[in-house]
């Protein structure tokens, strides 16, 4: 396939709502080509809904987008900025006679339509004001009617190529004459697109697939006001595991939430970017390899190829995006991730730096999300309960552990605090001891004893970061807990 070069494309959301997985997805799909071309990636509002858009959506959509790191060369251009342009080529229609005012009522055209219906018949406007002249116009302009501007739709077989899909194929007439303004200021969405595209020099529009049935609607009109048609690819829908239509569960999930659920922006921009698209195993200016999923930015915009987005649906798997987010948060910079984490973290947990940076660097090897840190760094910070069983081990019984318990806390006294140091060296002092009676049996209620769950780090990692004292003072409680059970 030839591509125009330099390209221009777009992203158009409606301010009408928070940015949201799909919309993100367009977003980058159109950042990746513009890049991998060296070509011009423009943000535009389509605000006309003046209804529904609102101001905090539209700043949620420029801030997130910036956030995952998809940004702009042009923009944000607001069609409610641009509502002359959309005047002069309504009037240029309703002169040349392609569109007409029509005053048909929401009642008249409901029951149209269901008659329509009940005749098993497309339902489509009948034509009904399609031949009022200008006079009749006016007159009913002058008592006060109401109106919107229609489009005449040609009858023909329009076919166009979709750069995913290959060619498709529409008959006209069977959408009847649509309604493109509701007053010469008011836009509706395929036409102020059409008018958008084209002053704006747009060669691709990349979009979903469920923009696939406006888009002849948008070439006939192309075709009437003389415009260009700029090349079409409709991105794949995004399927749940069962590949069902994405549930409420996910897509009623902004990019904001999962920011605030703690996902890092580079795990999302690489998941988001395999929804649907998969890169070459041969042929790419990076070496990638074949089983590999994890890219960064710059892999991604020379990897990008728009041929290989798929046409079946793009399965939303959340469990691959927590593994993602996992390996990000492994790798991420120890700085920032103590700074991501402070949105998580009581601030009390901060007033021992060194601890701080000590359990971050413990915990992050176990971390899916950051909002995860909280629940499995809070026994380091705040006082531990727990049910005195957990502390036996499954082959082991209340005596015996409590006895370990006591011989552990006289060989933790008699060490030096150095020992501490590490868990390394805490490991060399302990497990002879545990080996001699018993790894189980010593190591498992240790480790319950400092942190007061089942699954947690191992107990000298633990251990190094609460120091000698504390160390003794939790496993001291435990013995205390088993002596109180078998009372």
């Amino acid at each position: 396939m030839t591509i125009q070069h330099p390209p221009r494309v777009r992203i158009a959301p409606s301010p009408t709502g928070p940015l949201h997985i799909g919309t993100a997805r367009t977003g980058l799909f159109n950042f990746l080509f513009a890049k991998k071309l060296a070509g011009t990636f423009v943000l535009r509002i389509e605000d006309t809904d003046l209804e529904r858009s609102e101001i905090r959506f539209e700043n949620d959509i420029i801030e997130y987008l910036r956030w995952l790191g998809i940004t702009w060369d042009e923009g944000p251009v607001r069609q409610t900025e641009r509502l002359d342009h959309y005047e002069h080529y309504l009037r240029k229609l309703l002169h040349e006679d392609k569109a007409y005012y029509c005053f048909c009522s929401p009642e008249k055209l409901e029951i149209a339509r269901q008659e329509m219906v009940g005749r098993g018949v497309a339902p489509k406007y009948a034509g009904t004001c399609s031949t009022l002249t200008s006079a009749d116009v006016a007159l009913r302009h002058k008592e006060g009617a109401r109106s919107v501007i229609r489009f005449r739709m040609p009858s023909t077989i329009l076919q166009f190529h979709d750069m995913i899909r290959g060619d498709v194929s529409f008959d006209t007439s069977l959408f009847g004459d649509i309604v493109i303004s509701k007053d010469l200021r008011t836009p509706l969405y395929n036409f102020a697109v059409v008018v958008d595209d084209y002053e704006m020099q747009i060669s691709h529009v990349i979009r979903g697939e469920d923009h696939v049935s406006n888009t002849p609607k948008q070439i006939v009109l192309q075709r009437a006001l003389g415009f260009s048609t700029p090349l079409y690819a409709h991105l794949p829908l995004i399927l749940d595991t069962n590949r069902a239509k994405l549930s409420k569960r996910f897509n009623a999930v902004s990019i904001s939430d999962y920011k605030k659920t703690g996902y890092l922006p580079e795990a999302l921009f690489n998941f988001i970017a395999l929804l649907g698209w998969h890169p070459s195993e041969v042929g790419t200016t990076v070496n990638i390899s074949r089983h590999t999923e994890i890219f960064s930015r710059n892999e991604l915009i020379h990897a990008f190829d728009i041929e290989r987005v798929q046409k079946a649906g793009a399965i939303f798997d959340i469990e691959k995006l927590d593994w993602l987010n996992a390996h990000y948060i492994k790798v991420c910079d120890e700085e920032r991730l103590l700074a991501l984490l402070s949105d998580f973290a009581p601030q009390a947990w901060r007033a021992d730096p060194a601890k701080f940076r000590a359990v971050v660097a413990l915990m992050r090897e176990r971390m899916k999300r950051l909002d995860e840190f909280t629940e499995y760094a809070r026994f380091f910070f705040e006082p531990i309960a727990y049910e005195p069983g957990i502390l036996i081990w499954k082959k082991s019984d209340h005596d015996a552990t409590k006895e370990h318990l006591r011989l552990l806390v006289s060989l933790l006294e008699s060490l030096e605090t150095t020992s501490f140091a590490t868990p390394a060296l805490l490991e060399a002092r302990v497990m002879p001891f545990a080996e001699a009676r018993g790894r189980g049996d010593v190591l498992w209620p240790m480790r319950v004893a400092l942190s007061g769950v089942e699954k947690s780090p191992g107990p000298f990692e633990i251990a190094t970061i609460l120091g000698k004292e504390e160390t003794i003072q939790r496993i001291t409680h435990a013995i205390k807990v088993l002596e109180n059970l078998s009372h």
